[in-house]
């Protein structure tokens, strides 16, 4: 009989990806969904007649469903995706996201030891490299000081630790991965890299005429979520529970993403100015498509992201490169436009 695994946050990048590892893995898959007005099950669609996937209705902030959910599946391994993941928005509901993000964590370790499965039962614990937050050095490895610079990233803070604590004080297998940036196709339409994808192959085909972003200057280090998630499953299946960066060890700015999109959508786009007023304008028409808006620059904002996967590689021997820079734009850029194709044959 195959491992039974439970997946929180199964209808997002992460979850729809992993569940598609696991299952061709062999394993029993168990998501949790949250019941709301609105279900946006599309990332997990194709999965939900396939046989050894199940979802339940639950919720990080509801310790009784976790409990009655463990109980019943007796899952091999948890991996906790859940989350008000978008940065931003954990300013605007910082009391909602240290429920889910924090606290949430603490109930999946208990909801574990009420059923008895403490020796049993190994936890993943979705880390992220915004712990780093106000960078204390470059690149960032498991040593580096954290400074987290957002309510969304102090919450995180504490699921790293309540990991760390319950693995020293209760002998559980329970490990954290520091995950920096990961995007690729099924990347939610509010994060940049996906926001720009989606411009890019809207202005190329004439159905947005400019991108309104941030901090053009910002560092990140950004990789496949393809492949972030099977370095997930690669800590769980190590002998001894540790704690990973999961990075590609290369950096790039928000502006050179911008250039390579564009550029695989057909527009040649150069920048010009600093700061506020920097544009990005398209060579071909002298056209301004590119502007950058105060409103999303952040109340404090990470800059200098770049991680240092160096013991994931050795330890575990995960390739943080699989897929270069340039292929998951591609990637990205190339879905995008046949989407848009799509939008574009629906309303004409």
């Amino acid at each position: 009989m195959g491992k039974v695994a439970l997946i929180t946050g199964v209808t997002g990048q992460d979850g729809s990806y992993l569940s598609e590892f696991l299952l061709d893995k062999g394993y029993d898959v168990h998501g949790i969904i949250r019941r709301s007005s609105v279900e946006r099950r599309e990332r997990i669609a194709h999965l939900e007649r396939v046989k050894h996937f199940y979802m339940h209705y639950g919720d990080l902030t509801d310790s009784i469903s976790l409990i009655k959910i463990i109980k019943e599946v007796q899952p091999d391994e948890i991996y906790n995706l859940a989350a008000q993941s978008h940065v931003g928005v954990s300013f605007e509901v910082p009391e909602y996201t240290s429920d889910v993000v924090a606290t949430g964590v603490l109930r999946i370790l208990e909801a574990v030891r009420i059923c008895g499965l403490e020796k049993k039962c190994k936890i993943y614990q979705a880390s992220t490299s915004e712990l780093f937050g106000k960078v204390e050095e470059v690149p960032q490895n498991e040593n580096t000081p954290f400074h987290p610079y957002s309510p969304y990233a102090v919450a995180k803070q504490y699921g790293f630790w309540i990991i760390k604590e319950y693995r020293e004080a209760y002998g559980m297998f329970c490990c954290s991965g520091i995950l920096f940036n990961h995007e690729s196709e099924r990347r939610g339409e509010d994060f940049v890299t996906r926001k720009i994808t989606l411009a890019a192959a809207r202005i190329a085909q004439g159905k947005q005429d400019k991108l309104y972003l941030g901090n053009l200057s910002s560092l990140r280090d950004w990789g496949y979520a393809k492949d972030y998630v099977e370095c997930m499953w690669m800590i769980l299946q190590n002998d001894e529970p540790d704690d990973y960066v999961i990075a590609t060890g290369e950096q790039h700015s928000v502006r050179e993403f911008c250039v390579l999109a564009f550029r695989k959508a057909g527009i040649e786009i150069e920048f010009s100015g600093e700061g506020v007023n920097e544009k990005g304008i398209d060579k071909a028409t002298g056209k301004i498509i590119v502007e950058v808006s105060p409103e999303f620059y952040r109340p404090t904002d990470v800059v200098n992201l770049y991680g240092d996967p160096s013991k994931a590689r050795k330890k575990l021997g995960w390739n943080p490169t699989k897929t270069s820079f340039e292929e998951l734009i591609d990637i990205m850029v190339s879905h995008d436009m046949k989407l848009v194709e799509k939008e574009v044959g629906t309303q004409l």
